[in-house]
């Protein structure tokens, strides 16, 4: 699996950054970056808290790699 960003829907509220710093950050322009787009197993919960966290769907989570 792994997080896909759609840039053009962020709108930097940065909850996904809060609830998953270890995938995602937010640029210079407030904007969602992901940092590590892979995820493992263990990881798709916190994963999956980040992507719902977002308030306008800026984030996805797709299988394959």
């Amino acid at each position: 699996m792994r997080i896909e960003a759609k840039r053009h829907l962020c709108q930097s509220y940065g909850n996904c950054v809060a609830i998953d710093p270890e995938h995602l950050d937010l640029d210079d322009e407030g904007l969602v970056v992901v940092t590590r787009d892979s995820v493992a197993d263990g990881e798709l919960a916190a994963v999956q808290a980040g992507i719902r966290s977002c308030p306008v769907n800026a984030l996805v989570l797709v299988e394959g790699e």
